[in-house]
């Protein structure tokens, strides 16, 4: 995951004040856009959960107001559900436990689901926002291409091309041999989006609750106002985060693509594209999954010309998403062993990453020793390409320069040396870095011997 952007304090004030414009605190019940019945079972499970708990722990929670949660505790009372425990000490502050006829009902309500969270949003309410906040609202400029990569190298020519695809909302195909800085510069796409946006912790479709938020994808914008000032904030029900970057590589598997049944706990987690909604998913390393690369591309064929995903829950239940996400497939293997040409159809930009040439090796190579605290000698930099990489034909990579040096230093370390970088120091370095087959000509080595 990326660093969390450094903001300013009238940016933050800007992305508090817009989220409280679109997702405003609900004043009453019925702006929840819950059943009563629904919101009642929920507290009776925090306090199934949480024992004896005061106002301020439920608020706390449920993520509800402590108005509209006396209205919840009041009916509850009235039912016999709940009851008002002796107060804390000298803080003269009341508590709330369940009876045995709430315990009854909230043993029952976990049967159904063992949610216990905060208050979710409704399904329609969910679709709303992502609309709202929609990452196609978002447009790169070339100006902003060139900030957000100023500190790469990387071909002008590359980030026009990167650019336009980004505005297209179509999905991206990225594919070159490894090492090339794919996923090194995908990744960094992200700092084009340094806004915000609203992340659910969950969503309601009937009465089946789904969790969103997740601490691992999601970073939080910020802390939450403190109690006191929670009715001048957005619907805390809603959580405020940086917009989505899901990584997902040879880990992934189809069930990580639909909604996520754990009986163990009776709960349902979102899957991969809902969590990077108002994002972006990046898919890497396409082809070494342990699902055949056809069947994850078709999975998402009508969610990138429609813009909507269809779930489904264990139970059969079906309803639909936002599809609202930059989409990238980054591959090391030739695109059409992948997938035909009637799918790479479908994917609007198709964008090779191919060897550098010398002198943005030179770039890279001085910056690494920039890094590293090493003087940076072109003449040593030169030796590496045309007594190591031209005469084995190896192509200059982006990564090459960090791990040779990183190599170099090493073994210098190791063996006391204080000039740091020397030919000897990189030419082990590259003997020990490359895979050579026993027999095999090494070009370079006999080069060095001659020498």
């Amino acid at each position: 995951m990326s660093t969390p952007i450094t903001t300013t304090p009238h940016s933050e004030t800007r992305s508090i004040r817009d989220a409280t414009a679109i997702a405003p605190r609900p004043q009453t019940l019925a702006a929840t856009g819950l059943p009563e019945a629904f919101l009642c079972d929920l507290v009776e499970k925090h306090l199934f959960e949480g024992g004896v708990l005061s106002m301020r722990d439920l608020v706390s929670r449920t993520a509800l107001s402590g108005r509209l949660l006396e209205e919840l505790l009041g009916f509850l009372r009235k039912e016999g559900r709940i009851e008002v425990r002796a107060q804390h000490g000298d803080n003269q502050v009341l508590c709330y436990a369940l009876t045995e006829r709430g315990r009854g009902s909230a043993m029952a309500s976990l049967m159904v689901s063992g949610y216990v969270g905060p208050t979710p949003v409704p399904l329609e309410h969910y679709e709303h926002i992502v609309r709202l906040q929609s990452i196609r609202h978002r447009k790169v400029t070339r100006e902003r291409m060139r900030d957000a990569f100023e500190d790469t190298v990387l071909d002008p020519a590359m980030l026009d091309r990167l650019g336009p695809a980004l505005n297209s909302g179509k999905a991206i195909f990225v594919y070159g041999a490894p090492g090339t800085g794919k996923t090194f510069i995908t990744q960094r796409l992200a700092r084009l989006f340094n806004d915000t946006c609203l992340i659910p912790h969950a969503i309601a479709i009937g009465d089946t609750v789904v969790r969103v938020f997740d601490a691992s994808v999601h970073r939080q914008y910020q802390d939450s106002p403190p109690v006191v000032m929670l009715n001048r904030s957005h619907d805390p029900r809603y959580v405020l985060c940086q917009r989505p970057l899901v990584i997902t590589g040879g880990e992934l598997v189809a069930d990580m693509l639909e909604v996520q049944f754990d009986p163990a706990s009776r709960q349902y987690r979102a899957p991969l594209q809902v969590k990077a909604n108002g994002g972006m998913l990046i898919l890497d390393d396409l082809g070494r999954q342990r699902v055949p690369p056809t069947v994850v591309l078709n999975r998402w064929i009508l969610p990138m010309e429609e813009g909507i995903d269809y779930l489904s829950m264990n139970t059969g239940q079906h309803f639909r998403t936002p599809f609202d996400v930059i989409l990238v497939f980054s591959t090391n293997i030739e695109p059409r062993e992948l997938v035909d040409d009637a799918f790479l159809r479908r994917i609007g930009y198709k964008i090779g990453f191919h060897a550098l040439d010398a002198e943005q090796y030179h770039l890279i190579w001085q910056r690494v020793c920039d890094a590293n605290g090493v003087h940076y000698d072109p003449a040593l930099c030169q030796f590496m390409i045309d007594s190591l990489y031209v005469p084995t034909g190896t192509p200059l990579l982006p990564c090459h320069p960090r791990d040779l040096i990183g190599m170099a230093l090493d073994r210098s370390i190791y063996a006391d040396d204080r000039i740091g970088l020397s030919v000897k120091a990189l030419q082990w370095a590259w003997d020990n870095y490359f895979v050579t087959t026993p027999g095999s000509t090494d070009a370079a080595a006999e080069q060095r011997r001659a020498q």
